[in-house]
């Protein structure tokens, strides 16, 4: 009876083991060309991710963001919003508008143009994410968005460089004389986002995994 009970258990477990297992495995590579990346830049807006995946301990998404020109000193506070968050001290305006988000660290290369990028300081009357936005549960999870103040400091970025802005800093553009594009990774170690995610741009073909 014990033996019969033990193959039964085994017949039962075994395939939902091996399941599990081809689920954990996450060595695998998920390949993005420059053709697919310009493409997804070439949609409408400004911030699109191009693939979100599990690779284990975390999960790790690329976007690609495009912006146009962006004059300085342009930035400014936000009324009244809705879902208020940041600071209320407006000391040290740096009069450039940018976001910071709670979760995620973002690594950008500079694809193309350049710009006057600032980081650090605080959001001063910002804008919490909308719970359903885009921003919040494809791009990078809760953030707030407003002028930046405080403790910044502002920078000149060219093609080629990169840049490195922890999870809580934020970041925003007091100048950009013609455009910018960059990559952006995108490390989510609290799992906000999700873990399949594929631009509808890229087509039905794309697969995050690349099969041997």
């Amino acid at each position: 009876m014990t033996r019969c009970i033990k193959l039964t258990l085994l017949t039962i477990l075994f395939p939902l083991y091996s399941t599990a297992m081809a689920q954990s495995d996450q060595t695998y590579a998920t390949y993005i060309t420059e053709e697919q990346w310009q493409m997804v830049n070439e949609l409408g807006g400004v911030d699109r991710q191009i693939v979100s995946r599990d690779i284990g301990k975390l999960n790790l998404s690329v976007g690609i963001i495009h912006r146009n020109a962006v004059e300085r000193g342009s930035g400014r506070a936000n009324e009244n919003p809705a879902r208020p968050c940041g600071t209320t001290d407006n000391s040290r305006n740096s009069n450039a508008r940018g976001i910071m988000h709670i979760n995620q660290t973002e690594t950008y290369y500079i694809a193309s143009g350049s710009g006057t990028l600032v980081t650090g300081g605080e959001i001063y009357n910002g804008s919490a994410s909308a719970p359903e936005g885009a921003v919040t549960t494809v791009l990078n999870g809760p953030s707030c968005s407003g002028l930046i103040v405080g403790d910044w400091i502002a920078k000149h970025v060219k093609e080629g460089d990169i840049i490195i802005i922890p999870a809580g800093t934020p970041h925003g553009w007091l100048e950009v004389p013609v455009h910018v594009d960059y990559l952006s990774v995108r490390p989510d170690p609290d799992r906000v986002l999700a873990d399949d995610y594929i631009n509808p741009a890229l087509g039905p073909d794309f697969q995050i995994r690349t099969e041997d």
